[in-house]
């Protein structure tokens, strides 16, 4: 998810942008949490791990103001995302300044966001054409009732190769090294469907702040879905329950629709160039607004 800071006059001498440090990621986090975004409280760690060197800060006279993660996946492709500059100092140029830098470490690539809609025309101006549009959709209350026994299997039950193709084939990119952390996190909740001894469906649920998220939800059908959606809302911790959905995937609107959720709110998916294949139809639940 970004915020973007709009063009300003250029930025004064005593700023600089540089990479960040790993405790520095945690300060980003904490910004994205004052702005409403409610990211997971292990979110940090599986970021980092993505690419270390993927996330950007901007310092004015040494204090941080400003920040943005450009990630690397595979060869190909990037993401931006936790594009935040700090209230006080929106409007000054600061922010531009450091999308301009930190956008070089992706140079080359195909680059998606997940921003606000009223942006849409500044990332057009930068360079990015919309795709869809994403909603995520929340819930109070009653949860549906878990799936009979056996229906799901723990993600740690299955060789990590099986779950890193099964997820490949659900993103643009290979993502191993985030996978494997995300996967893993304390608290997360990560699940898969198995038929005949296939993954036929993937989950995670991740508490947050408020209440938690589900993302990613992968699954080959509907029956896997809505089996996942299931499981992991049983398995999470009381308060709200979000679920990012891309809008074009009806069937994927539908389901949240059905278990009672509402939208709350809705980012832009948007890229440098034509978005590399993926297995949309798979995809019932977005991972991260931040990371894509």
């Amino acid at each position: 998810m970004t915020t973007p800071d709009l063009p300003g006059a250029a930025p004064p001498a005593n700023y600089r942008c540089r990479p960040m440090i790993r405790p520095e990621l945690d300060l980003a986090i904490a910004w994205a949490a004052a702005e409403g975004w409610n990211p997971g409280p292990r979110d940090a760690e599986a970021f980092w791990a993505a690419d270390p060197g993927g996330f950007w800060l901007g310092e004015l006279d040494g204090t941080p103001v400003a920040s943005i993660s450009v990630v690397r996946y595979g060869a190909d492709y990037g993401f931006l995302g936790c594009y935040i500059v700090r209230p006080e100092h929106r409007g000054s140029g600061l922010g531009l300044a450091l999308w301009q830098r930190a956008m070089r470490h992706l140079e080359g690539r195909c680059v998606g966001l997940d921003g606000v809609v009223a942006q849409q025309d500044n990332y057009r101006r930068a360079g990015f054409t919309l795709a869809h549009r994403n909603i995520r959709y929340g819930m109070q209350g009653a949860r549906p009732a878990p799936p009979p026994a056996g229906a799901v299997v723990p993600a740690a039950t299955l060789p990590f190769a099986a779950i890193a193709a099964y997820d490949r084939a659900c993103v643009p990119a290979e993502r191993e090294a985030f996978l494997r952390a995300w996967l893993t996190q304390p608290g997360h909740v990560a699940l898969a469907v198995v038929r005949d001894g296939a993954i036929a469906g993937l989950g995670v649920m991740r508490p947050c702040p408020a209440g938690a998220k589900l993302g990613p939800l992968f699954a080959d059908d509907q029956a896997a879905a809505e089996t996942l959606f299931a499981a992991l809302a049983s398995a999470a911790p009381p308060g709200p329950l979000f679920l990012d959905v891309a809008e074009p995937h009806r069937a994927a609107v539908a389901l949240a629709e059905r278990a009672g959720m509402a939208p709350v709110f809705e980012t832009a998916r948007m890229y440098t160039r034509p978005p590399l294949a993926f297995a949309a139809a798979r995809v019932w639940g977005i991972t991260s607004f931040e990371l894509g």
